[in-house]
């Protein structure tokens, strides 16, 4: 037999796949496609989700967090809400206790104690602080958050020209209203003399996401009496948490030199999915 015949003939041999065999294996790997994209995607589908709800609820608990830590750090009385949308408080950096009497001990009389009855240019503290207070920080003492011992009016206020190990010097000199009944003192630190967490734009947009963002504005001018409307913040405030569809918070002072309970409650939205957060803190009004 020629070769070039036998090549026709082994070829007219060999074994292959009609049109209809193909068309029926392209049918049926279709099939069980869909089948396993059916079963799958629940499980997919969940994941992001669970995921998407996990990024929500750690941006608010970070919020919430933050806020609680600012406010058992506020100075005694000073709290306060102006409208349930934002939160206003004096935070302080440290504080200690002024002397009261001089040390006699050694026979010549040392020491420089706070004297309430007349204005001073600073005074003793015993022990250290940490951190130490540095110049133009303030010193408050006995803030009741009344009129005549207020700071938000500085009425019992000073600022602080120079720190040394045993003594503050104060700018210009100042008679103190009150005398703390624990012989403590507060400072505030000058580059962020007075906050406010301010939910501004709360909502939600056509796509389910929230429109709102709370923002830490620090180190404005408060006003001396009770506000009735939160402040406006500047652009380029620091913002704490985004997509904010509702915000809440309210403050029960309690009984003066004791302790108030601050609330906060956040709602973080997006794709329609809403994220929750309530945390509540005790505020150490004893001053």
């Amino acid at each position: 037999m020629r070769p070039d015949l036998d090549i026709v003939a082994a070829a007219r041999r060999q074994p292959g796949f009609t049109l209809i065999e193909a068309v029926m294996v392209i049918a049926i790997t279709g099939v069980i496609a869909a089948m396993v994209s059916v079963f799958m995607r629940a499980p997919v589908q969940g994941y992001f989700e669970a995921a998407q709800r996990a990024a929500l609820t750690d941006a608010a608990d970070t919020a919430v967090r933050r806020m609680a830590r600012d406010l058992h750090l506020a100075l005694p009385n000073s709290v306060r809400v102006a409208a349930p949308a934002c939160i206003e408080y004096i935070p302080t950096s440290t504080g200690g206790r002024y002397r009261t009497e001089q040390d006699c001990s050694a026979g010549a009389c040392t020491g420089n104690k706070l004297d309430f009855s007349s204005a001073v240019g600073g005074f003793d503290y015993l022990g250290g602080m940490s951190p130490a207070p540095v110049a133009n920080d303030t010193v408050v003492i006995y803030n009741l958050g009344i009129p005549g011992a207020d700071a938000y009016s500085n009425d019992n206020t000073a600022t602080i020209q120079s720190v040394s190990a045993s003594g503050i010097a104060l700018t210009a000199n100042k008679q103190f209203p009150f005398a703390s009944p624990g012989n403590r003192f507060h400072v505030i630190p000058n580059g962020d003399r007075v906050v406010s967490y301010v939910c501004t734009g709360a909502g939600t947009d056509s796509a389910g996401n929230g429109t709102g963002r709370l923002l830490r504005y620090a180190n404005y001018t408060p006003s001396a009496v009770a506000p009735t409307s939160c402040p406006t913040p500047p652009a380029g405030t620091p913002v704490l948490a985004a997509m904010v569809s509702a915000c809440d918070f309210s403050y029960a002072p309690g009984v003066t030199a004791r302790s108030g309970l601050a609330s906060m409650r956040i709602v973080v939205t997006e794709n329609n999915e809403n994220v929750s957060l309530y945390h509540e803190v005790h505020v150490n009004n004893a001053p």
